[in-house]
């Protein structure tokens, strides 16, 4: 924690994002999960028979949500 006249100041976050490999898997976490929402989001809003994908959507964020869980520990394992 810097100190900043009588403030003190949380620079953590920021010293997380000079770890390439972090970044890495964010970025790559980022771009799978608007590749696979997109084109889903876009089939449920635009077809008839795309509301029948709403069955699909809690299995898809979950699968995310497992993914991001794996690439925070491929990351984290290198520090």
């Amino acid at each position: 924690m810097a100190l900043k006249g009588e403030h003190a100041v949380d620079t953590s976050w920021v010293e997380s994002f000079n770890k390439p490999r972090l970044c890495a898997a964010l970025v790559c976490w980022f771009g799978l999960a608007v590749a696979v929402m997109l084109p889903l989001v876009w089939l449920i809003n635009n077809r008839d028979w795309g509301i029948a994908l709403m069955l699909v959507m809690p299995g898809v964020v979950y699968g995310l949500m497992r993914l991001g869980r794996r690439l925070q520990g491929w990351a984290r394992a290198s520090a």
